[in-house]
């Protein structure tokens, strides 16, 4: 099994025949192109839901995300699953994203759920509010179950909206004064795919406004929060 180890990671030696083969698939996938216009493209929104604030330490509970293709949110694109979890988060952490105990511990197992996550996700580029930590959760994640270094293609909307709209962006800090701004509702704060489908709905109505800015793909949205993050470190 020395070949598994060299492909795919060291931590690869823990997957099932069944399990690495799914990882090689989504490895062979191709790479979209980050200058196709949106009308032809699919972002995958997501939110994740974890046992703290600590990138560092803290375990990822769960992953909601929803598509966006053809500049439509996909409702029957969508994914929503909870990792199991061998020791449950506290009651405080449990109040906010309503995940409970049970439902935690009978979860998916963690490498069966990232590999879903992935094969659910493609190579498509991913769009979150405070990506960052989102990003760090689910890299964090794929590193320890499936030994997996993820380097992927993220956009931050809470760089992408100030930038677009820079007198709101005093005002308009959290993914909440977006959504007051812009008039979006949530089902369900604070859960992972709610947040999610209220960061697609955020992300299409930037769209008129970035039309007017000649913003037309993946590519140019990431310059746009490139220049947004140069701005905010001169000031």
């Amino acid at each position: 099994m020395r070949w598994l180890t060299e492909l795919f990671g060291r931590n690869q030696a823990d997957l099932t025949p069944a399990q690495a083969e799914r990882l090689a698939a989504w490895k062979a996938l191709p790479t979209p192109d980050m200058q196709a216009p949106f009308a032809a493209s699919r972002f995958v929104i997501v939110d994740v839901e974890s046992s703290g604030l600590n990138i560092h330490k803290d375990r990822l509970i769960a992953i909601g995300a929803v598509a966006v293709a053809g500049g439509r949110i996909q409702l029957n694109d969508s994914l929503d699953i909870v990792l199991q979890q061998t020791s449950v988060s506290d009651k405080d952490n449990i109040l906010i994203h309503g995940i409970s105990g049970t439902l935690q511990r009978e979860g998916v197992p963690p490498a069966d759920a990232l590999l879903t996550f992935l094969e659910y996700l493609g190579k498509d580029a991913l769009v979150a509010f405070h990506a960052g930590f989102d990003e760090a959760m689910i890299k964090r994640a794929l590193k320890t179950f499936l030994g997996l270094r993820f380097h992927h293609v993220w956009t931050d909307l809470a760089h992408i909206s100030p930038g677009l709209y820079p007198t709101l962006a005093l005002q308009n800090r959290s993914l909440d004064h977006w959504m007051t701004h812009f008039g979006i509702g949530n089902y369900a704060r604070h859960s992972a795919l709610a947040d999610a489908m209220a960061t697609a709905e955020l992300l299409l109505a930037l769209g008129p406004r970035m039309r007017e800015k000649s913003i037309n793909n993946m590519r140019d949205m990431r310059a746009l929060e490139r220049a947004h993050r140069h701005n905010n470190m001169a000031i």
